[in-house]
């Protein structure tokens, strides 16, 4: 853990900035933090994404900044984890485990920060913080005020009057602007023509023949256009960030404003979303700080996690922690500092949208990662968003003739208690290792570790892992 000499040292070095930047003596930063929906972490250029200038805002953002590599969301679904940001804790620790309030005595980021005079607004996203008073929202805008959280355009012009307002009023201020791409339905889909009685504007349109189906999919026609519909709905979401960082450098106050960007959880895509593998969890996790941050950083060492977004941002804003939060603080990676503690990362999830319920936990390291699937039973069947659509039910007309398919399909129906992965040769989690003999010292040491953690955590699901595994 990094001394308190050394954190000291950092802060100065921020205050000194702020002087440089005239930044009024006792003002404290302002927080943009951006966020999309349903975005894969690979999905952003500067992530690994191949196809040509996909993302050239947030490859933009990347190069100014800092990225994280092994970024992760705690929980892969939309409220939960938004929920996990602005308290600090996991779901089973805030009351949010699906799509409801947290509970009331939990305090939140936002009543910290409006207690010390901020300037609190969002856009789209709003009904997933709940209760709207635990979030002390300043300004409130919603989806169909922003094109159905889609125009790029209107995000720039609600942002810009939000930041002159804060620039008047001589206040600072944390804007939570959410893109609801790539969300489904997805641009030009069949899906968006039903859902919202026409097709929205966009200005790129992805051909199937471009893109580059992810490893733990099938790459069949159906899988390829509606992973070029999605891509269309990426490169939609990166010309918001790039509204919204337009916005900020319009206001004149870019310079003394933190970014943050991220994604909520993986693409609404079989064995992403709703789950916890590898690509269900892991974020596009970017940070600028102009003056602070050196641009062009990567930080491939640490693990960081969504618990740790609120404990980091009153950290460098020099507030005090909310109480009771599991995160902790990744103030001094931003400054190239260490923290070896951050060798792993625990992800849970609990329930759908649809409210049914498919307790998981997972441990990931840098080599391997381990899944506890509370729910299979070898009956139950998984049931959630990303079954909608064109991909899900072309995999399954497909495994009418292909065994291997089949055998993937009924893996993400029913699945099975527990699940390993190398996650350096097999990134994609195809391969379930469970059963190697050559790999139980590995399994063994990592169902401790998570045993530990449900235990100090409090885990509902605590006594279901004692009695299966």
């Amino acid at each position: 853990m990094t001394s308190l000499s050394t954190r000291r040292g950092f802060l100065g070095q921020v205050a000194a900035s702020a002087a440089v930047s005239g930044q009024a003596a006792g003002r404290r930063p302002n927080v943009l933090m951006i966020t999309v929906d349903d975005m894969n972490c690979d999905s952003p250029g500067v992530f690994g994404a191949k196809l040509r200038n996909i993302t050239p805002n947030i490859d933009r953002l990347a190069s100014q900044g800092l990225r994280f590599a092994r970024a992760h969301v705690t929980v892969a679904v939309c409220q939960p984890s938004r929920s996990v940001w602005m308290t600090g804790r996991y779901p089973h620790r805030n009351g949010a485990e699906g799509f409801g309030p947290i509970r009331g005595d939990v305090p939140t980021l936002q009543e910290q920060l409006h207690a010390a005079g901020y300037l609190n607004g969002i856009m789209a996203k709003n009904t997933h913080l709940t209760p709207r008073e635990k979030f002390c929202w300043d300004l409130y805008v919603t989806p169909e005020e922003l094109g159905q959280g889609r125009s790029p355009s209107l995000y720039y012009l609600k942002a810009k009057e939000f930041l002159l307002r804060a620039k008047s009023g001589r206040r600072p201020f944390f804007l939570m602007a959410n893109s609801q791409d790539p969300h489904r339905p997805f641009a030009g889909s069949q899906q968006e023509l039903q859902r919202f009685g026409k097709h929205l504007d966009y200005t790129r349109r992805i051909e199937p023949s471009e893109v580059t189906v992810p490893g733990f999919l099938p790459d069949i026609p159906e899988v390829r256009q509606e992973i070029a519909e999605y891509f269309t709905s990426v490169h939609r979401a990166d010309q918001t960030v790039g509204e919204l960082l337009r916005a900020l450098a319009d206001s004149g106050l870019e310079e003394d404003t933190l970014v943050m960007f991220l994604s909520d959880n993986g693409m609404a895509f079989p064995f992403a979303k709703t789950n916890c593998y590898l690509q269900s969890t892991r974020t596009p996790w970017i940070v600028r700080w102009p003056g602070r941050i050196k641009p062009g950083s990567i930080d491939s060492r640490h693990f960081v996690s969504g618990i740790d977004f609120t404990p980091t941002v009153l950290d460098t804003l020099g507030l005090p922690p909310v109480e009771g939060a599991d995160g902790r603080t990744f103030l001094p990676l931003l400054s190239g500092g260490s923290q070896p503690w951050r060798d792993h990362v625990v992800t849970v999830f609990h329930e759908t949208s649809g409210r049914r319920k498919y307790g998981m936990r997972c441990i990931q390291n840098s080599k391997f990662g381990y899944i506890f699937n509370a729910w299979s039973d070898g009956k139950t069947e998984f049931r959630n968003e990303s079954q909608s659509g064109l991909t899900f039910k072309a995999m399954q007309e497909a495994a009418k003739t292909d065994p291997r398919l089949a055998e993937r399909v009924r893996l993400f129906l029913y699945r099975t208690p527990e699940e390993f992965y190398d996650l350096e040769s097999d990134p994609n989690s195809v391969r379930n290792l469970i059963g190697d003999s050559a790999r139980q010292g590995e399994i063994g040491r990592m169902r401790q570790q998570l045993r530990h953690w449900m235990d100090r955590t409090g885990d509902p699901l605590l006594r279901q892992f004692r009695e299966r595994v």
